[in-house]
């Protein structure tokens, strides 16, 4: 109370405290010096559900339209945020999901994508067509790179010193790739490519399962958030479909 009350921490925070103080009480309990975890008994506060952001389409497809020639065309490190934003909004994937990809994680031939995700459990998630072909345009800018590193176990996607990408490249490229797009504004972050992917599934008619094994979630909760970006969506199909909608709520013809 004096958290929440005193200090205006948030709900989220508070809660952090009293997991911290939780781990120690069981680390007590280890040494013999608690018979029990008195952090048990209180209670957490309650945290308010924020809804996933995520990006309109219009914007997203403005960004690879104005970046189409990089990957033939451009500098080494274009080609690279380009790709980065191709991966992490064609797939759905993780920051660390992107990160940890080799080459052997790719199949062309099958138009597939490997991912070791959360619990070391692998989930192919297919490609486009198009994200194949950059794909390979991009492959071959690696392969000119005289640092780089060509084994079937090197990372798929690689730094311009030939090692593998680390969060912060990622975060920092994101960034720099969205932050000139008109109707992209607030946080650009690798995790909202991923919410604005699935929103536009769920968007799309794709059903809930399918949505889940693609970003490979523990369970279906997790994957029912998106459902309220989708309201706008719902909207539309209440206004054409309903009598009362289509007559502006009259009761007339």
């Amino acid at each position: 109370m004096y958290l929440l009350d005193e200090k205006k921490e948030s709900a989220k925070t508070v809660s952090l405290h009293l997991s911290v103080l939780s781990g120690f009480c069981r680390f007590l309990m280890k040494q013999g010096l608690l018979e029990s975890n008195p952090v048990r008994l209180v209670a957490r506060p309650k945290q308010e559900k924020r809804l996933p952001v995520f990006y309109r389409e219009d914007a997203m497809q403005q960004y690879f339209e104005q970046t189409k020639g990089v990957l033939e065309y451009g500098k080494y490190e274009d080609q690279l945020r380009r790709m980065i934003l191709g991966m992490l909004y064609g797939t759905g994937i993780r920051r660390s999901e992107l990160i940890s990809l080799n080459r052997s994680s790719v199949d062309l031939s099958r138009r597939v994508l490997r991912v070791r995700g959360k619990g070391d459990k692998i989930r192919e998630i297919p490609l486009t067509p198009s994200l194949c072909d950059e794909i390979l345009l991009y492959l071959q800018s690696v392969d000119s790179l005289k640092c780089a590193d060509t084994a079937p176990e090197a990372p798929l996607l690689q730094t311009p010193r030939g090692g593998r990408l680390y969060p912060v490249y990622v975060d920092r490229a994101v960034k720099e790739a969205l932050g000139d797009v008109p109707g992209i504004s607030g946080r650009k972050s690798p995790h909202v490519l991923r919410h604005t992917l699935a929103t536009e599934l769920l968007d799309g008619g794709a059903d809930l399962n399918s949505i889940k094994e693609l970003l490979g979630h523990g369970s279906l909760a997790a994957t029912q958030v998106y459902t309220h970006n989708s309201i706008e969506r719902l909207q539309n199909v209440y206004k054409s479909a309903h009598p009362r909608a289509k007559n502006d709520g009259n009761h007339g013809d």
